[in-house]
């Protein structure tokens, strides 16, 4: 008999779903909210370190080139959902749609990866990795995605940082422009705001 190890590995950590009401709503958080620490780092780096941004274009345009990636995939080839199936216990209510890639996990891997190999941005970008990886686990878990779902987001993820890295000499320029338009924004609205008081 021959057996999925994808959807043998998917039972091993979708098992334990329904059985520790602790365990499941930590799961579910981690699941649908962790990605939002990748957001509020972001901004906290645009607003407060402003010789950062960037490294936080950058991050930005990863995602988006991997959520692109994703799209282009699932033109393609389509993989139903765990509960589409049906298998395990869905402990998140979601769409019927295609489960590979994991959009969720493509974000926060592109991010995550794109810190990592910035220099000064090292610690926090291993410290995302885990949190990428947490929170993909926590999908499987949630009954949402595979084990491959989430596999497959780090590769794409991966590619999409290859080609940012490949093509940064030519996007330095237009982050510079995005970058100035952003603080002449800034500096009128400063400017209105002490006339004012």
């Amino acid at each position: 008999m021959i057996t999925d190890p994808n959807l043998t590995l998917f039972h091993v950590i979708n098992d334990m779903a329904g059985r520790n009401y602790i365990l499941d709503n930590t799961m579910i958080f981690a699941a649908q909210y962790l990605i939002y620490i990748f957001g509020f780092y972001l901004a906290y780096i645009w607003l407060v370190k402003s010789k950062y941004r960037q490294k936080v274009l950058f991050t930005g345009y990863a995602a988006f080139l991997g959520l692109g990636i994703n799209f282009i995939i699932t033109l393609f080839y389509f993989h139903p959902r765990p509960f589409m199936i049906p298998a395990g216990t869905l402990l998140i209510v979601h769409a019927a749609e295609s489960s590979f890639p994991s959009d969720h996990a493509t974000i926060m891997f592109s991010i995550s990866l794109m810190l990592l190999v910035c220099r000064d941005f090292k610690r926090s970008g291993a410290i995302f990795f885990i949190l990428a990886f947490i929170s993909g686990l926590a999908r499987v878990y949630s009954g949402l995605h595979f084990p491959m779902d989430i596999a497959g987001s780090l590769l794409v993820a991966s590619l999409s940082v290859v080609i940012l890295l490949a093509l940064k000499n030519y996007l330095i320029p237009i982050n510079c422009i995005l970058i100035t338009y952003f603080e002449n924004i800034i500096s009128k609205l400063t400017k209105k705001d002490s006339k004012i008081s």
